[in-house]
């Protein structure tokens, strides 16, 4: 288990399946996530067996727990890991709209740059934000994240072609 102040993030279980199942068939989070139709729970429980080994895969799913309820809030998401150049993809999703902007996100956010830094000896991270979505800007860019790019019309939502941002963030060794 990895501990912050106010949360901490711990492996994803078969039990959480239900719980993921909802936050990924809220068609409110399809638009950052990707998504296009409902997933089934098999089909969670399926995804949460086939990453079990992170050097495998290179995903690594988290979930993000209140430290004073055990409740989970939401899943951080490490993706695309490459371990001989030192790299991820970083992904989160804070579940329900009640729980976002309480600070969660960035709190969770820093404590796995801690984990991939010091764990894992990653050397960078990286983030994919479509440039409408203030919220996951502000919060990228107020831990450091650098925009290194812009992808053009990278995203068709509602009849439009919406630009993508590249984040990234050289992480230090202390």
């Amino acid at each position: 288990m990895l501990r912050g102040d106010n949360l901490y993030l711990r492996a994803i279980e078969p039990e959480d399946a239900t719980r993921i199942m909802v936050w990924e068939n809220n068609s409110d989070n399809w638009r950052v996530s990707g998504t296009e139709c409902p997933y089934s729970l098999h089909t969670i429980l399926d995804y949460i067996h086939s990453i079990h080994n992170f050097r495998q895969s290179g995903e690594l799913r988290m979930i993000i727990c209140n430290k004073q309820t055990d409740e989970p809030i939401g899943t951080l998401d490490l993706f695309e890991a490459n371990f001989k150049h030192g790299r991820a993809g970083i992904g989160i999703l804070i579940g329900e709209k009640e729980n976002r902007g309480k600070g969660y996100a960035k709190e969770s956010l820093m404590i796995l740059i801690r984990y991939a830094t010091k764990v894992l000896g990653f050397h960078n991270l990286f983030a994919n934000v479509l440039i409408d979505n203030e919220a996951s800007v502000n919060l990228f860019e107020s831990i450091g994240f650098e925009l290194v790019g812009v992808r053009k019309e990278w995203f068709f939502d509602n009849g439009k072609w919406i630009d993508e941002k590249i984040y990234q963030l050289c992480l230090k060794k202390d």
